[in-house]
């Protein structure tokens, strides 16, 4: 479980720009998520080639990612809402371009999938072949779970590994 928690841990980027005080709801972070998820799996298929079959849904499956990029199309808004709430308003101008989500994912999904072990590879297809069926709405859901999960036990003091994403406490924004 500890290796599943991990991958769902790095499918989010951590916000370095976000003001202390400022927190996105758990339906921001889906949406940034989403966005986020089409490129995340195309780089862990490169990433993880030589360790999967070649049927390995993680190795390129065109169905599954065209799936997430409908998806992340619709999260678009809502995930540059929260970038903005996260940063400074005036960045909002500069996300309208057709340019600012290419460019955002293409920084950010190296940072994540470079975190990839390779001999975590087959955890990462299984975990990805299991979720695969949910819409992706229901698995943005589940990776944003389970960070508020590692962000309460890295908080009792366990050492877990979380991107500093700054949810809200459940109930407020």
């Amino acid at each position: 479980m500890g290796m599943i928690l991990a991958f769902v841990a790095m499918t989010v980027p951590d916000v370095a720009m976000a003001e202390q005080r400022a927190c996105i709801a758990a339906p921001e972070a889906e949406a940034m998520t989403l966005v986020a998820m089409p490129d995340i799996l195309r780089e862990t298929g490169r990433v993880c080639a030589a360790r999967l079959p070649a049927n390995s849904l993680i190795r390129g499956n065109g169905a599954l990612i065209a799936k997430y990029e409908s998806a992340a199309e619709m999260a678009w808004p809502a995930a540059r809402a929260a970038i903005v709430k996260l940063s400074d308003p005036a960045i909002d101008t500069l996300l309208q371009s057709d340019y600012a989500r290419p460019l955002l994912t293409s920084l950010l999904v190296p940072f994540i999938v470079g975190r990839i072990g390779l001999e975590d590879c087959g955890v990462i297809d299984r975990l990805v072949t299991q979720l695969a069926p949910l819409p992706p709405r229901n698995m943005a859901s589940v990776v944003v779970t389970a960070l508020q999960y590692l962000k309460s036990e890295r908080a009792r003091g366990r050492q877990v590994a979380v991107p500093d994403l700054p949810l809200c406490p459940n109930g407020t924004r």
